[in-house]
């Protein structure tokens, strides 16, 4: 009986997708998904190192980290600017995996769909918890007069918890199957392709 339905969830998945998929398709991550995790969490996670290290600097964006209404200061300590330098290496560090080592994924391994699957969602979820802990971070370190009034955040706090809090939701979408074909997670018998020499 398992056989029996293995080999039709196998036949029915064969039936699904083309025998010869396009260079660029990545059924694990498809439409919005893709765009969101291989194209716009790549550049909105490297743009802030870039903020960083160039223009407008890390006295502005230390300064950002916490929303106020006076002007960012002229300069910041030696231990401060390295500790605000080595984070834009930390989003440069994320933004750098989604963009690379997704696209390795799609095009290593066209053929084997419930791989690129099983890759992703253990990036995902190493990815959840730090959007978890991230949000949390970024919230219980706001003054108590902000925190619980984000009509007073800026944009970096917005990106910080608001956004964070966006990409952790559409990753979770994700695992659950909305608006894609899942092809390991939420299957009891994963489909398997037969290896080729």
């Amino acid at each position: 009986m398992a056989a029996r339905d293995s080999a039709h969830h196998q036949s029915s998945l064969e039936q699904a997708l083309p025998s010869s998929m396009a260079p660029n398709s990545f059924p694990a991550l498809p439409g919005f998904y893709r765009f969101l995790f291989l194209y716009f969490e790549p550049v909105s996670t490297i743009s802030p190192a870039l903020m960083i290290w160039l223009w407008p600097g890390a006295s502005w964006f230390h300064h950002q980290l916490v929303p106020a209404p006076d002007p960012s200061p002229i300069g910041l300590d030696a231990r401060t600017v390295l500790a605000v330098w080595q984070l834009g290496n930390c989003y440069m560090l994320l933004g750098l995996i989604s963009s690379l080592v997704f696209r390795a994924v799609r095009d290593a391994l066209q053929n084997d769909i419930v791989a690129q699957e099983r890759i992703l969602g253990s990036a995902f979820t190493a990815l959840a918890i730090a959007d978890v802990t991230h949000i949390l971070a970024s919230f219980a370190g706001l003054p108590s007069e902000l925190r619980y009034n984000p009509g007073s955040w800026n944009a970096t706090t917005h990106g910080n918890i608001s956004f964070t809090l966006f990409l952790f939701s559409v990753r979770m979408a994700w695992f659950l199957g909305v608006g894609r074909r899942r092809y390991y997670y939420g299957q009891s018998q994963p489909h398997r392709p037969e290896k080729t020499k």
